[in-house]
């Protein structure tokens, strides 16, 4: 069959509890890059260890994935409450290049008490304080990554000349706000401009709460669902999220919802199949972002099972026709806020 001219998009969650060995990880992307999702998912907080078990950093865990896989996005979750805005728009940047564009993230707040305590810096904030502030955090990040023009490196060894000094730009950012400290960068980043220009950014917009900030400056937008018949639920916040986005005169947001999954048998997976075909078909959501019960058991039925099914029926590519995560999402590479300024003025 042909491949499908509006591109269903997949990616899946590997989180999993009490893991410390990385190879855990990339084993499991590995598989998912063979069955060609879009891209991977690790959660992370700054909240107490689950079962009393600690958790190792998304970020790094995904830049060891990074040289062991060719083409799966690596999307991380960072989050923005109690962390300097200039450490994650670096951290993000590098990602960006180690995995030659195909890092993303997923914007995340901190809003309770015990969290705060452990990080220690300051008192947990309100959520929408929270989200707002990501909203900024978001905003100054994308900066910095624009704070290099993509020719801003010379590396002319003949005048001993790294970087050309017109294309690096200051941020000069401040953000206030009553229910917290607020922060204040200037730049320029200490990374040259990522590869895709913005790693992709994502947001859990379930909440509304975090509907503000997705709409604003997601390119992704997860939307939880608790089981399969929550789609007039689904569709309300889709449909809010939207509104929202067009308010902003936004581009292309692509909405996942983000599906619990408990396979147990292969007739379960296509059973999976049959839901995605038809939310894909009714035009519900553009994709689905899988959540494993058993990370090793749901991993494979989903690779083995259910996208067999979706590219059998047309509706799913049987291979990567880009390199970047931008360009398995459809999304366009960003102009450089800074030399956009300056070619305008």
């Amino acid at each position: 069959m042909p491949e499908p001219t509006r591109p269903l998009h997949l990616a899946v969650a590997l989180d999993r509890v009490g893991a410390y060995d990385a190879e855990a990880f990339v084993r499991a992307a590995r598989f998912a890059e063979r069955g060609c999702f879009d891209f991977v998912t690790l959660d992370d907080s700054f909240g107490p260890p689950v079962g009393g078990r600690g958790r190792l950093d998304a970020l790094a865990v995904l830049a060891r994935v990074a040289p062991a896989t060719g083409r799966i996005g690596l999307v991380p979750t960072v989050t923005t409450t109690h962390t300097e805005p200039f450490h994650v728009s670096s951290a993000l940047a590098t990602l960006d290049w180690v995995s030659r564009g195909r890092a993303g993230w997923t914007v995340a707040v901190s809003s309770g008490e015990a969290e705060a305590r452990a990080f220690g810096r300051r008192a947990a904030p309100p959520a929408d304080a929270a989200w707002r502030e990501a909203a900024a955090v978001a905003d100054v990040v994308t900066r910095l990554w624009d704070s290099w023009e993509d020719d801003a490196e010379i590396r002319d060894a003949a005048t001993g000349r790294f970087v050309d000094r017109d294309k690096l730009h200051y941020v000069d950012y401040t953000y206030v706000d009553h229910a917290g400290p607020g922060f204040s960068v200037r730049g320029p980043s200490i990374v040259p401009r990522p590869p895709q220009g913005h790693p992709v950014v994502a947001v859990d917009a379930t909440a509304p709460a975090a509907r503000p900030t997705a709409a604003r400056h997601a390119d992704v937008a997860y939307l939880r669902v608790r089981r399969a018949d929550d789609v007039r639920e689904l569709l309300a916040a889709r449909d809010d999220l939207r509104r929202r986005a067009r308010a902003h005169a936004r581009g292309r947001l692509v909405v996942l919802a983000s599906l619990p999954v408990a396979l147990h048998a292969a007739a379960d997976a296509v059973a999976l199949a049959d839901l995605a075909g038809r939310w894909y078909a009714d035009g519900v959501v553009d994709g689905f972002h899988f959540r494993p019960e058993d990370p090793d058991r749901d991993l494979a039925l989903l690779v083995d099972g259910t996208v067999p099914v979706l590219q059998h029926r047309g509706l799913l590519r049987r291979f990567y026709p880009g390199a970047t995560l931008r360009e398995h999402l459809c999304l366009p590479r960003p102009a450089n806020f800074y030399a956009h300024a300056k070619e305008t003025a």
